[in-house]
């Protein structure tokens, strides 16, 4: 069996290559050289990279077997993921690989620029001794500022509270509870930035945090205040910081990241108060490993098929234990309700009920479209060009929980509706401690029926024989029935199952629907 191809552009830990375990085939590249990326990514299934490799539309387009991009870190400023995506190509990063590494390095900065350490060991180094010049300020009884309290931000609060300091925080989508209990309170940014004596950034960047402390915001602050920034470049106007500290309006700064880099060159260079780093951040040993296990954990999932917590580019919501055995169970139902469609779709409408609505199931919803549309077009369907597929057809997607289920711990239901207004609608359900996969309706039908490779549906007119023909077509075919339930309606209409073990042929479809007289006969292939 030939093994996937992983392309590892840059250097990353050797415990990487460990986690990927012996299923792939490793191949190297530098991914930093333009032309070699592109010629070693045109036929492999995974690529490793870090920061210095440019995953743009370019190379997507040369890497035509790719299927997931994975980033040993967590930014992705080098990687397009909106490319990715309408390619069909899965990106995942390590978001919390280097958070105690980043934390960490904030804490030191926010210290070394209070005690001028960086000016005063290159002075020592010179053999000059200037105690009194270098003199610095205590952190205890001092107001900190965090300037977004995510995963870093609040590390750098539980560290920094341990030196006896006042901790504030400006973030919009954090309850003033919740930093309660963390010992923060929550103040806006024009209060952040007048009562702190020690700000510490920790925002992702986008359109709204580039330069969200510029000019107008360093005109607000203590001339003592000390500003770190070990988030993301540009979040800190570089220039009008700068300025700031030449005019006396800010003491001194500990700068990790810079708004281009790499930056060798910048006036805040020249200022002894400001100690800089080259985006050290995630720069130690234990958070490379960590990114590199991650990331590799993330490509043995995608490459398997299955969905990736990690993955940036996956609306699926977290994955609770309780919702994994269903996801399969999701993407069959809605491979099951597309092959009964008989005209265009218009809509897919999925009803999730149980106890398992407790949790996030928008994964459900996604794995049901992927089901749906993995025998409509002709390119590789994925959770990650799912919903782009729907947009672009004009399919709605739709998602409806309901705690309620009165015959099953957990019902899931597809209901598809066509151009022409009829319905299509295929309820299941996973049952005992091997969570077995089973239909139990399909277009108001009860049945009990275990999801199965090759199934077979026949609706028609119910009458006494039916069985024992559909019984000897097969049998003369040489095709083994594992499995058969029939379904009444009140209306004489009935509902036939089969679980065989090979495809049947277009031709003997038709040929079974033409003798037992049914409305429509169907092979499912899941």
């Amino acid at each position: 069996m030939t093994k996937a191809r992983v392309l590892i552009a840059e250097e990353l830990s050797p415990a990487t290559v460990e986690a990927l375990g012996p299923d792939f085939e490793i191949v190297h590249c530098d991914g930093a050289n333009r032309a070699e990326l592109l010629s070693a990514i045109s036929d492999v299934e995974a690529l490793l990279v870090r920061s210095a490799t440019l995953v743009d539309a370019e190379a997507l387009s040369a890497a035509k077997k790719l299927k997931v991009v994975a980033r040993a870190g967590v930014g992705l400023d080098n990687v397009d993921v909106k490319a990715a995506t309408l390619a069909g190509v899965m990106v995942v990063n390590a978001p919390t690989s280097n958070i105690v590494s980043a934390a960490e390095l904030a804490v030191g900065l926010l210290l070394a620029s209070a005690r001028n350490i960086a000016p005063a060991n290159a002075a020592l180094h010179k053999g000059e001794w200037k105690r009194s010049k270098y003199t610095g300020v205590e952190v205890a009884d001092k107001v900190v500022g965090v300037v977004g309290l995510g995963r870093i931000g609040v590390l750098v609060a539980q560290r920094l509270s341990a030196f006896g300091v006042r901790l504030i925080a400006y973030d919009p989508y954090v309850q003033p509870a919740r930093a309660a209990q963390l010992g923060v309170r929550m103040v806006t940014l024009d209060e952040l930035l007048a009562e702190s004596d020690f700000i510490t950034v920790h925002l992702p960047k986008t359109p709204e945090t580039i330069g969200l402390i510029g000019e107008a915001e360093l005109h607000k602050t203590k001339p003592t205040v000390h500003i770190v920034n070990a988030a993301r470049g540009g979040i800190v106007d570089e220039t009008a910081l700068y300025q700031a500290i030449v005019d006396g309006r800010v003491a001194g700064a500990g700068i990790d990241v810079y708004s281009v880099e790499p930056c060798t060159d910048s006036p805040l260079f020249s200022l002894e108060s400001v100690v800089a780093t080259p985006h050290l951040g995630a720069s130690t040993d234990e958070a490379q490993e960590k990114a590199g296990i991650s990331v590799a954990r993330s490509v043995r999932l995608a490459l398997a098929g299955e969905l990736v917590p990690d993955a940036v580019n996956v609306q699926g919501g977290n994955m609770h234990e309780d919702i994994k055995p269903l996801i399969p169970l999701a993407e069959k139902l809605g491979a099951i309700a597309c092959a009964l469609s008989e005209s265009a779709i218009v809509r897919v409408a999925v009803e999730v009920r149980g106890a398992v609505v407790e949790h996030d199931v928008r994964v459900l919803e996604l794995s049901a479209t992927k089901g749906v549309f993995q025998n409509l077009v002709h390119d590789p369907v994925s959770f990650v060009n799912a919903p782009v597929l729907a947009e672009q057809r004009g399919v709605d997607i739709s998602l409806t929980t309901d705690m309620l289920s009165e015959d099953h711990k957990n019902l899931l239901t597809v209901a598809i509706t066509q151009t022409d207004g009829v319905t299509v609608c295929v309820s299941g359900t996973v049952a005992g401690a091997r969570h077995q996969a089973k239909v139990v309706e399909l277009n108001g039908f009860d049945i009990d029926v275990p999801m199965s490779s090759h199934m077979v549906f026949f609706r028609y007119h119910d009458r006494p024989g039916v069985v024992g023909q559909v019984g000897n077509l097969l049998g003369n075919a040489q095709i083994n029935i594992a499995g058969m339930q029939v379904s009444r309606d009140n209306d004489g209409h009935a509902l036939m199952v089969l679980i065989v073990d090979s495809p049947l042929a277009h031709e003997l479809i038709d040929q079974i629907t033409d003798d037992i007289g049914a409305h429509t006969g169907k092979a499912v292939a899941l």
